[in-house]
């Protein structure tokens, strides 16, 4: 993924206007996605593939509760 000494650079949407936003940074092999209010979790990893199908099915509406 990426050698423990980097640390990644972590970017925020821009529409996010208050501290409570999700933060993606490009790492090696994939991308890594955090809550910026839970800064010390552990990020999750996805492949760019998976990020692709993430954010298209995001886009898509299907993560909305009913």
């Amino acid at each position: 993924m990426m050698n423990s000494t980097e640390q990644p650079a972590w970017r925020r949407g821009s529409r996010c206007g208050t501290s409570t936003c999700v933060e993606l940074a490009a790492v090696d092999g994939g991308y890594l996605l955090r809550d910026s209010k839970r800064p010390e979790q552990q990020p999750l990893f996805f492949t760019e593939e998976e990020l692709d199908v993430f954010a298209t099915a995001f886009t898509a509406g299907e993560f909305r509760a009913e």
